[in-house]
């Protein structure tokens, strides 16, 4: 997490310096789209249905998440990217049965996702957006009396954001809430809360 955290400071530092001039619009382009990258972290909750025995419970718990993304500018309304985020460890106890079982839950997604802006305002805009793609899961579960058990599995995965965008021509900060569902377990779900950052190039 540390090595991770350091290479992400070191990109907040070094996005700037290639960063477009408002006034001579993107310094390049891709087929006459403006290519951007993001930096975004969050905060949310993870929910996970996991079936042990004869047993399904809902594992919850509060977890933090980094996401990075490279994506097109296509106009002042369309948008779309290449999105990949990493959570933290996400763990939970219930009972199973006559056993006390405890789940940690690693996840990581790799989404393309599009958004669209509202309103002609320069600065502030509302915006929605839609993704789909893949997600990873680890998934391990522990206790006493039973077999520790860890599961790598990758499953379709889906997000719905819904948000403001604060244009300032050579960045823009979003402020987003987010919905995400893998396909793993008997369903994983994570809502949470993203504060962003683009640079324009």
């Amino acid at each position: 997490m540390k090595k991770l955290a350091i290479s992400t400071l070191a990109v907040l530092i070094a996005c700037p310096a290639f960063a477009g001039h408002p006034n001579d619009g993107s310094s390049w382009q891709m087929w006459g789209l403006d290519p951007y990258i993001g930096l975004r972290g969050g905060v949310g909750y993870n929910n996970t249905n996991y079936s042990f025995l004869t047993t399904k419970e809902s594992m919850t718990d509060f977890v933090i998440n980094g996401r990075v993304a490279a994506g097109l500018q296509i106009d002042k309304t369309y948008r779309t990217e290449i999105e990949w985020a990493i959570f933290s460890k996400a763990k939970d106890t219930a009972r199973f049965d006559i056993y006390d079982v405890e789940v940690d839950t690693k996840l990581q997604t790799l989404l393309m996702n599009t958004y669209m802006e509202f309103g002609h305002y320069h600065t502030i805009r509302p915006f929605i957006g839609l993704g789909a793609g893949a997600g990873f899961a680890d998934v391990k579960h522990s206790g006493t009396g039973i077999i520790d058990k860890s599961s790598n599995k990758a499953g379709f995965s889906a997000n719905g954001l819904i948000g403001m965008t604060f244009d300032m021509d050579m960045f823009a900060v979003d402020v987003a809430a987010r919905y995400t569902y893998v396909d793993v377990q008997s369903g994983l779900h994570n809502f949470g809360a993203d504060l962003g950052i683009r640079f324009m190039f």
